[in-house]
């Protein structure tokens, strides 16, 4: 997509197919989910530049590895200097007592990492001896060794940890933002795929109910805009992975007990403050249809 234009009751986006012959697409709404280098944000935001870097480096992949407690657990290790992430994203189907399993690594590079790539690129094969700099003499547990799991992986990616500010508007006439192009935000907590899911499901339901398409998408972005730039900043402090990096400040040769660290009620008010936020149970949502109606 190279840009688009507002006609009266229709919008037209104007595209290429990289040979250099116009092409037009002509509907009653235009959606900008064109991720974190979006065309239409930079249109109805002219003048934004590039993504921000954290200084924080994350690299991830997958291969198979052995089964670990139920199959459907996720581990993380370390706070936000450098973290360790460990979870399955498939079923033991075939009872082979291994599952693909993803791990991922965050540390921080910093900036001068950044010469070279270009921010909010995720296509970049990552370095093996720079991310094993980060796990060895740093992790010990019992559930896997991060090195040999990072060095049984064929291929693996880096991802600049990148976001941008939270904008003051979406929705100009009949044109609007979803998902990364509205609100790119840090990876944890889960909410890349799942605000824009949310956004989706906002998004159609106004659509459905709303007099006018401008004022459903007015509507939309008056319900999601808000949230999802309270998720924006709240995952630059750690999201809800922030209580390691709070009982790690309190403790930082390491407990005995963690309840006389923090308790499990402050603990519990850190990850479940985060998931109301995110919308993560039912009683966060407003009340209509199921999401998979």
């Amino acid at each position: 997509m190279t840009g688009f234009e507002q006609n009266g009751d229709t919008v037209t986006a104007h595209l290429s197919d990289g040979t250099g012959r116009p092409l037009q697409a002509v509907g009653d709404l235009l959606v900008g989910a064109d991720g974190i280098h979006s065309v239409v944000r930079a249109a109805l935001h002219p003048g934004e530049g590039q993504p921000i870097w954290s200084g924080i480096m994350l690299w991830r992949g997958a291969t198979p590895w052995p089964k670990w407690q139920d199959g459907r657990t996720m581990a993380i290790a370390g706070g936000n200097f450098a973290k360790f992430v460990f979870y399955p994203i498939e079923k033991d189907k075939q009872n082979s007592g291994k599952l693909l399993t993803n791990w991922a690594v965050m540390a921080r590079a910093g900036h001068e990492r950044a010469q070279g790539f270009s921010l909010g690129n995720w296509s970049r094969p990552g370095m093996l001896d720079e991310v094993l700099s980060f796990v060895r003499d740093r992790f010990h547990l019992d559930y896997v060794d991060p090195a040999a799991i990072i060095q049984a992986t064929d291929t693996f990616y880096e991802y600049p940890n990148c976001d941008r500010e939270p904008l003051p508007r979406w929705s100009f006439g009949r044109v609007t933002l979803l998902g990364d192009a509205a609100h790119p935000m840090y990876p944890v907590g889960s909410n890349g795929a799942s605000q824009a899911i949310l956004d989706a499901r906002s998004l159609s339901q106004h659509l459905r109910t709303a007099v006018t398409i401008e004022a459903a998408l007015a509507a939309y972005d008056a319900e999601r805009r808000p949230v999802t730039a309270k998720i924006v900043l709240a995952n630059r402090k750690g999201g809800p992975e922030g209580v390691i990096d709070m009982v790690e400040s309190r403790a930082p040769e390491g407990f005995a007990d963690i309840d006389a660290i923090a308790s499990h009620e402050e603990r519990e008010r850190v990850v479940r403050g985060y998931a109301s936020l995110a919308g993560f149970g039912r009683q966060d949502q407003p009340d209509r249809p199921s999401s998979s109606t």
